[in-house]
């Protein structure tokens, strides 16, 4: 079964720190890009942090230096650590691939909120 399983949202204040997990099945995510993207409410969806199958990272410019992707092969997890969290972080965040063929939609996303 092909899956992924977003968790480690919360409620934090600006300044705090969350780190998101990504635990997938039915497929390996070290051939994968993969990506976390978020959701704010009246807003598109947007790629937030993308990582490749060599280890590869990007991020979006209003996350470089705040966050971090990462990914534990063993445990076939993506990670999103987020540092210096602002309010306009808060979102719902989602994982998958970058070119969408890991899984054909989108899960229920877990949810970070930052209060000022």
């Amino acid at each position: 079964q092909v899956q992924l399983v977003e968790s480690g949202g919360g409620l934090v204040q600006a300044g705090g720190s969350l780190r998101l997990s990504c635990a997938a099945s039915g497929r390996i995510v070290s051939a994968y890009m993969m990506g976390w993207y978020r959701q704010a409410p009246g807003k598109q969806r947007e790629l937030v942090a993308s990582i490749t199958g060599g280890g590869t990272t990007n991020y979006a410019d209003s996350v470089k230096g705040r966050f971090t992707i990462s990914r534990d092969n063993a445990k076939n997890t993506v990670y999103l650590q987020m540092n210096s969290l602002k309010p306009e972080d808060t979102a719902v965040y989602y994982c998958n691939d970058v070119l969408h063929i890991f899984l054909p939609g989108w899960g229920q996303g877990t949810q970070v909120t930052v209060s000022s």
